[in-house]
């Protein structure tokens, strides 16, 4: 399974260090919809480089777009193609049988509020011991799939590709037409298509 992330890259890392690509921010984490530091640290990845974008860019998109916005503690954002293991389990939180087994409630899932999802995460992680992590939707756009990976999974994991992110990126400009932000002059309008 590919899948994405976005985040703030240290070129001269390793792939697993510090600022690297497979590199579980443990000491940055706890604010985090299914963060639990003191139990594991955790990536966040989604299925789809135009999904993990919006997550980075929801907090300028009043904004014009800019090449600084694309940057990070003086680091430039960048997108990690990564392959999870198929035979890796997810525990899919969109799925309503996964719910009922577990007492959950997809209003539970999607809230914002960290005290909610925090909790549900540290449980699962706790009572599903083979779990890579967990699967569920974006808050952004309920067709796209977001993937909470485990540390305890990072063996399963793989880098397949990595770019640095630039304003003329493909997922860059998607996610700017999203959020329908002013890229240099010019307004993009929001297409239908991925707004609804």
């Amino acid at each position: 399974m590919i899948l994405y992330r976005c985040f703030a890259w240290d070129e001269r890392a390793r792939p697993d260090a510090a600022d690297g690509p497979l590199w579980f921010p443990r000491s940055y984490q706890g604010d985090g919809r299914h963060d639990n530091p003191e139990l594991y640290a955790c990536l966040y990845l989604a299925d789809r480089p135009l999904s993990c974008v919006v997550e980075q860019l929801a907090r300028f998109r009043t904004q014009r777009l800019t090449a600084g916005l694309l940057r990070r503690r003086g680091l430039p954002l960048a997108i990690a193609e990564i392959e999870l293991d198929p035979a890796a389990e997810l525990i899919d939180l969109d799925d309503p049988q996964v719910l009922a087994t577990h007492q959950l409630r997809p209003s539970a899932i999607a809230t914002r509020d960290r005290h909610v999802t925090q909790p549900q995460a540290r449980r699962l992680f706790r009572n599903r011991r083979a779990a890579a992590g967990l699967r569920w939707w974006s808050t952004y756009e309920a067709l796209w799939a977001n993937v909470t990976v485990f540390d305890r999974a990072g063996p399963k994991l793989r880098l397949a590709a990595l770019r640095a992110l630039t304003l003329d990126d493909p997922a860059v400009s998607d996610a700017a037409q999203f959020f329908a932000m002013q890229v240099g002059e010019k307004a993009l309008a929001a297409r239908p298509s991925e707004r609804a």
